[in-house]
């Protein structure tokens, strides 16, 4: 261990340095733990063994979560190598769906701080705020503003789970190095009444800032990031769509940043396309999407499958003709007068409809993609409508959690005589129909964000493109076998999440490197780079 090593107490308090009951009898003599430990020194492998006994005695997945959040402040090795050691079982705990319970929750369960909340009441100072942080050189920020949390809409300061989530899969996923994340959550007010009267409530109790201000308060936070931190790159994360569209629209060509909302899930839908077209044996250019939900989701993931449709020698326009939006109120057509601009280029030249099972029949799609938040849209007239214009259909119920599904995946796939090609936002578990066996695959952004920022982060890259995330797409289904598409799987399968990664990741910074972005000399073997900073949960000596 280093000389600078604190001692006793403040040892113990040090969630990178604390061992727990893992210090040696002689490194407890050497920084004065003597007395503060129970005496019998265990593994790191017996205390993730003692956690793994302690998660199954409690009564639900919010006390796992809240013993993992604990566990995280207090030793962050143990925390990681907990979640490495099985990341399909833990990922559905600290992320989705149990993290928009705690959301919810947040106030209630507040105990340990985690990351920096940066109020519109320090506008002007941010810089002096930010550089309050202990840690000098970050590389990944993760940041909301609570507004459009998940499915479950403005959870104000209560967001900041979402943050906190998307970095620990960051490093269990992917491997990046935790030292270098750090979770933020812009508090600008909340429109949620019910927290603005809640005595708990741990927010700035005022209605939401906009316009002029809001945008002023966005940009001095980016100029504080690249002052401080000008390696890192800024994950934009559940933004409202009318402010999301812009703030990545303003940033994007300045500095490395992304929205995952946005590009993260256009990139995993995409590799679900990819995957679900090696079980039809179609091309993509001769697909048809209609997706239900015309925000900020929906337009990026119809971009990107526009944009890859085009790189098969597609025309922009005839890719954008094979794509249909359906919103609360109907398909996104010409004629309508209430579209945002992000929407006008998905607008369709041609009647309006107004139900979406007519929508169905009417366009005929291959495929159909909800990102609507609202469940159970995909009801039984619209499964059996697609499973009759399609041998096999593709129905992917994006929204999340699970209680904001489109449909689920015993219903997709009863309601089309087991047809269906299926994946979703939220995790189903397998299922018999007809007599087979179905492994329902989650349209998951962990296959996407924790790979681009490892990428990222060996390569130094100056900024992110839409093509890294169609890089991104078909390295992901390159990694789905053919005994996972037998069982109707087209997502690689989660416990080896790892692995997927880091092959992701390679494909990214190839793609970086070719584009001339990368901030580090190209290697000869880039796995090689990526495997060298790849962070592994051990106790350092």
């Amino acid at each position: 261990m280093s000389t600078h090593i604190p001692t006793g107490h403040a040892l113990l308090r040090d969630s990178r340095l604390n061992k727990g009951t893992a210090f040696t009898v002689s490194e407890r003599r050497e920084f004065a733990l003597e007395g503060l430990l129970p005496p019998v020194p265990l593994s790191l492998e017996l205390q993730v063994a003692r956690l793994n006994n302690e998660l199954a005695e409690l009564d639900s997945d919010l006390q796992r979560y809240l013993l993992l959040s604990d566990l995280q402040v207090r030793n962050q090795t143990l925390f990681y190598a907990l979640l490495m050691s099985d990341p399909a079982r833990f990922m559905p705990i600290v992320y989705t769906p149990t993290v928009g319970e705690a959301c919810q929750k947040f106030d209630q369960i507040y105990r340990n701080p985690h990351g920096m909340y940066l109020p519109i009441s320090a506008r002007g100072r941010l810089r002096e705020l930010l550089a309050n942080w202990p840690q000098k050189d970050v590389r990944f920020i993760v940041v909301t503003d609570g507004e459009r949390i998940l499915g479950l809409g403005d959870l104000g300061l209560g967001g900041m789970g979402i943050p906190v989530g998307k970095l620990a899969l960051y490093t269990a996923c992917a491997g990046v190095p935790p030292q270098y994340c750090l979770p933020v959550t812009l508090d600008v007010g909340t429109n949620n009444h019910q927290l603005l009267e809640d005595p708990l409530y741990l927010g700035l109790r005022q209605e939401r800032v906009r316009g002029e201000a809001y945008t002023a308060f966005i940009d001095e936070f980016v100029e504080a990031v690249q002052a401080l931190y000008p390696k890192c790159c800024i994950q934009w994360e559940d933004f409202a769509n009318f402010n999301a569209v812009p703030i990545l629209a303003n940033h994007r060509d300045k500095i490395c940043t992304f929205n995952d909302d946005i590009q993260g899930t256009a990139a995993v839908a995409l590799a679900g396309i990819y995957g679900a077209l090696r079980i039809s044996g179609q091309r993509l250019a001769d697909q048809r999407f209609l997706f239900l939900g015309g925000g900020s989701a929906a337009t990026g993931i119809a971009g990107l499958i526009s944009r890859a449709m085009t790189l098969e020698g597609t025309s922009m326009a005839e890719a954008r003709a094979r794509t249909a939006l359906f919103d609360v109120n109907g398909l996104l057509v010409a004629s309508r007068t209430d579209l945002q601009e992000f929407q006008k280029p998905f607008a369709l030249k041609r009647a309006q409809i107004t139900s979406f099972v007519e929508a169905v029949k009417t366009l005929r799609p291959t495929a159909i993609i909800g990102v609507s938040t609202i469940p159970k849209l995909f009801n039984q007239q619209v499964i059996e409508a697609m499973a009759e214009i399609n041998d096999r259909p593709i129905i992917f119920p994006y929204s999340n959690p699970t209680s904001r599904s489109e449909c689920t995946a015993e219903e997709a796939y009863q309601w089309s005589q087991g047809r269906a090609i299926f994946a979703s936002g939220s995790p189903f578990s397998p299922l018999e129909v007809n007599g087979k066996t179905f492994v329902p695959g989650q349209g998951n952004n962990v296959y996407i964000f924790p790979p681009m920022g490892m990428a990222v982060f060996a390569t130094e890259a100056e900024r992110i493109t839409d093509d890294m995330f169609i890089v991104a797409a078909k390295a992901v289904a390159e990694q789905v076998t053919e005994e996972n598409l037998a069982t109707g799987l087209i997502y690689p399968p989660q416990r080896k999440i790892l692995a997927t990664s880091l092959h992701v990741a390679t494909r990214i910074a190839e793609c970086i490197f070719d584009k001339s972005l990368a901030g580090v000399e190209r290697p000869k073997d880039i796995a090689a780079l990526i495997q060298a900073r790849l962070y592994t949960p051990s106790y350092s000596v």
